[in-house]
């Protein structure tokens, strides 16, 4: 069975406390933070007050996702008691080992992702040092796309990896993942879903995250 975080971007921000109060009582393992800062993707979301405004009434740990350039000048302001995974995108980085480095130094854990563009092979040297991979399925920047089954041979490509060489770090997936095409990146052998729409704006949140995690 694989894990679950809906990405609170998707959640009504009106009300932003009573939807992640009401996801984190049907079994969700993570809550997905995406930031983005309207340069490395086409859009702007909110930086860290909004997310620690949460650590309240968090009671499952925040799987980060920064969609922002250069982003160890913000990691810090990322770090709480409620962070577990940090997550930069490999395109942001102008030195990724010490990106990764500095995340752990921080006290989390690092995870790298790559668009939809990005070629698996340019994580191969990070491997040993990685907590997560975040294997994006829709170009990043929006909520509400379809997901791009072109995502899947880059998910089997480190499951291979990681099989083969014993690496420790988890895979996850972003983008366009819903109950009835879950299955394809569960069977490729995914750990941890990412979904947003799917879960906040479904008529039966409790039955979209069980049927996308089972």
């Amino acid at each position: 069975m694989a894990k679950i975080a809906p990405s609170i971007l998707s959640a009504d921000f009106a009300r932003l406390g009573e939807d992640i109060s009401d996801v984190q009582s049907r079994n969700i393992d993570y809550l997905h933070i995406d930031v983005m800062d309207g340069m490395l993707v086409p859009n702007i979301s909110f930086g860290p007050a909004v997310m620690k405004s949460l650590n309240r009434i968090a009671k499952v740990p925040y799987d980060i996702h920064l969609m922002i350039e250069r982003p160890e000048r913000y990691i810090n302001e990322f770090i709480t008691e409620n962070t577990e995974f940090i997550t930069v995108h490999y395109e942001a980085c102008d030195d990724l080992a010490a990106t990764i480095a500095l995340i752990h130094k921080l006290g989390a854990k690092a995870g790298v992702s790559i668009k939809p563009g990005t070629s698996p092979e340019v994580l191969d040297d990070f491997l040993n040092d990685i907590d997560l991979i975040l294997v994006m399925s829709v170009e990043p920047g929006f909520g509400g796309q379809k997901f791009m089954e072109n995502s899947i041979p880059k998910i089997q490509y480190f499951v291979d990896k990681k099989r083969m060489d014993n690496y420790q770090y988890i895979i996850e997936v972003d983008g366009g993942i819903n109950p009835e095409n879950a299955y394809l990146v569960k069977e490729a052998g995914v750990d941890l879903i990412v979904a947003g729409s799917a879960v906040f704006n479904a008529k039966d949140r409790t039955y979209a995250i069980e049927k996308i995690k089972e």
